[in-house]
């Protein structure tokens, strides 16, 4: 009788590669396929987020604060499972909220006690105050938050950490396949997924495609309304030390939680390792159209000014962008679908999946392997009607 694995994990992104790792640590025998390099699309094209300032008071908070509390002993075990093989890039700097207009302040303040309410550590710092923590601050400044849990982590670097550790575990992993649907058996239940290689037989599949997610899903015969959301980052040529946390404009929370399909961007800024820094954020729902708008660019590069006047003269050495996996109710979908038994779904963290991934991935293995899950999954059930109604 051939050796099959029990699990086929479709998408070798940052949210992949976490429910992967964590399967096999349970002990559950994994592949993971993707069309693609492990790591190359949505994962490659964010800025390594991990957050829990952007987000209200609710499920997707929760996901955050606990992959927050996951993240560094993930990272540990990582480094301890694979040595010098373990690259990763994690930066706890925490994270500065500011206002820059009266009008914005008092929300601002008002999100910050929300979120001090359920145990987020949300600092309030005097205006005058807020170049203490970055000298660089526009003057602008009318109210400001200090995040302390904030922090970032290098996205394809982590991901690939996690698929290596897979492999450590005899998982396997393999680019260049394509999935294009699922078999059942007599009962209705997956049995096989149909690739470009062929069929690979397993006991359960999970659609972790990222933006590609709905059209996966529909393959699958258990459509959810997953579409792709565009994101343009650019990056400043290396600069010495220069800002300390990652940066945002209080707007920055509502182009989060908009489902507005037109052009939202708001300013987001943040050194690296390196030297460079990235500029964000845009959010546009344009389908998968890929290409690079002049608008897009010279908006984000404006509101960036703004916030830090210093990077006036700085140059853009690059931009790019990526598509991010959006449902429309703004949560996750973690867990298994009732309309085709086998099939799991572990998708729709738009531009949080690289902070939310560490909880998703743990999440999902407690559920698939019958273990006590750590939180509720409820509110990321995908029989939800958010994801039925729009599908």
């Amino acid at each position: 009788m051939s050796v099959y694995p029990d699990v086929v994990v479709v998408g070798a992104g940052v949210i992949g590669a976490a429910c992967a790792h964590a399967l096999t640590v349970a002990g559950v025998r994994v592949t993971v396929l993707d069309r693609g390099a492990p790591a190359s699309a949505t994962t490659a094209s964010g800025e390594g987020n991990v957050l829990v300032s952007d987000k209200a008071p609710g499920p997707e908070l929760d996901l955050a604060v606990a992959s927050r509390l996951r993240w560094p002993s993930l990272i540990e075990s990582l480094r301890e499972d694979l040595g010098a093989g373990a690259e990763i890039e994690w930066e706890a700097k925490g994270g500065l909220v500011v206002a820059t207009t009266e009008a914005a302040a008092r929300p601002l303040l008002d999100f910050a006690a929300a979120q001090r309410s359920v145990g987020v550590d949300a600092r309030e710092i005097p205006a005058e105050r807020a170049r203490d923590f970055e000298p660089h601050l526009t003057r602008a400044v009318t109210a400001a938050v200090h995040y302390p849990q904030d922090a970032q982590l290098q996205p394809v670097l982590a991901a690939c950490a996690l698929l290596a550790a897979v492999r450590e575990r005899g998982g396997t992993v393999r680019s260049g396949v394509t999935v294009s649907g699922v078999d059942t058996d007599a009962t209705g239940r997956v049995r096989a997924v149909r690739t470009s290689d062929g069929e690979v037989a397993c006991g359960a599949v999970i659609n972790a495609c990222g933006p590609w997610s709905g059209a996966f899903s529909a393959a699958a015969g258990a459509p959810i309304a997953i579409l792709p959301r565009r994101g343009i980052v650019l990056v400043t040529a290396a600069l010495p030390p220069t800002i300390r946390h990652k940066v945002y404009d209080a707007d920055y929370v509502g182009a989060v939680a908009s489902g507005d399909a037109d052009l939202q961007t708001s300013s987001v800024v943040e050194s690296t390792p390196a030297g460079p820094v990235l500029i964000g954020s845009s959010r546009q729902r344009v389908g998968f159209t890929d290409h690079l708008e002049v608008k897009v660019l010279r908006e984000l590069a404006r509101k960036a000014v703004a916030l830090f006047p210093i990077l006036a003269d700085v140059p853009v050495m690059r931009a790019y962008g990526g598509f991010r996996p959006y449902a429309p109710d703004h949560l996750p979908v973690i867990g298994p679908d009732p309309r085709v038994p086998g099939l799991w779904h572990a998708t729709g963290h738009e531009g949080a999946g690289i902070g939310l991934a560490a909880a998703t991935g743990r999440l999902l293995a407690e559920l698939l392997t019958g273990a006590e899950p750590h939180l509720d999954p409820t509110p990321f059930r995908v029989d939800r009607p958010a994801l039925m109604e729009a599908a």
